[in-house]
């Protein structure tokens, strides 16, 4: 999962990378030019509102919730560890050992809503493999700019970077993961020193489509603030690894996120991997990561130097 596929993507017919096994990894759809320009309000809405295209996502996160409550008391040993000023501004440590390597963990909910707290049941199966886990935290809008959210973002990871070894973290192999509106952050830090590579799932990398939507309601985004916070569009002149994933079952606007965010990658040289998993939706897409033989989780133990 680790290697730049970028030289077997003529097999797809949209440039996507090859799976791991061979063969093109995805059938997302891509657009010529900009669609979602022509798209009004009420379609813009629809095609980033991924509960209202998964009405049993409610009910996967009150057991998720759940779990993290859980997950949280058995390990409450370096909760809510303070990186900044900011009220949000906090990580929780799940550790499996010293020396131990360290998936850090941003989460999902639209820069707007849900919290570190609400995620803790994905660091479950990352435990069990011996890997620790670092969840963090980070203001969200309207009471932060998108600037400030991903400020804040690289400030939990220079954080990190000095704290680990106290922790019992490994910072030679360190990982950065997010999922959602947290995979976009997960890209947007990739370039930290203490990273060994990303792995990001179902994100949102060009952040203009959201101008006119729901979701930029309490975000206040301008055009410049939403072109300097695309990960598609301030490509690196070089990068680390990164693996991208989403749900074939997702929105098509989320998985043409991803499929064109891996194309400009490619295009630009630059370390990629992409591979939808089959019938996942925005949030089943997750159990790709929960559970010790998906692919996601897979993607992660490689990074980490433990396939």
């Amino acid at each position: 999962m680790g290697l730049n596929r970028r030289t077997s993507a003529t097999c797809c017919a949209a440039g996507l990378a090859l799976s791991a096994v061979g063969g093109c990894a995805s059938t997302a759809p891509t657009a010529k030019g900009k669609a979602w320009e022509t798209m009004d309000r009420a379609t813009l809405d629809r095609a980033y509102n991924n509960s209202a295209a998964v009405p049993e996502s409610g009910a996967m996160f009150k057991a998720w919730l759940s779990r993290s409550e859980k997950v949280r008391a058995d390990h409450p040993e370096n909760l809510n560890l303070v990186y900044g000023p900011r009220p949000r501004d906090r990580i929780d440590y799940f550790s499996a050992g010293r020396g131990t390597p360290v998936l850090i963990f941003i989460h999902g909910g639209f820069w707007q809503m849900r919290s570190k707290d609400d995620f803790a049941f994905l660091a479950e199966s990352f435990l069990d493999s011996g890997v620790s886990v670092a969840m963090v935290g980070y203001p969200l809008g309207p009471e932060a700019t998108m600037d400030e959210i991903v400020a804040d973002a690289h400030a939990a990871i220079r954080y990190l970077s000095t704290e680990l070894r106290k922790l019992g973290g490994d910072p030679e192999r360190v990982v950065v993961s997010g999922w959602s509106s947290g995979g976009h952050l997960a890209t947007m830090v990739l370039d930290e020193p203490l990273l060994r590579g990303g792995v990001s799932v179902s994100g949102i990398y060009e952040l203009e489509p959201l101008l006119k939507s729901y979701v930029n309601d309490k975000l206040h985004m301008d055009q410049a603030m939403a072109q300097r916070n695309s990960p598609s569009l301030q490509l690196p002149r070089s990068s680390k690894q990164l693996d991208l994933f989403a749900g074939s079952a997702e929105l098509p606007e989320m998985r043409r996120q991803t499929a064109e965010y891996a194309s400009a990658r490619r295009a630009a040289g630059l370390p990629i991997q992409y591979k939808e998993i089959p019938d996942a939706n925005h949030y089943t897409v997750l159990h790709s990561m929960m559970n010790g033989d998906g692919a996601i989780h897979r993607s992660i133990m490689v990074m980490l130097g433990r396939p």
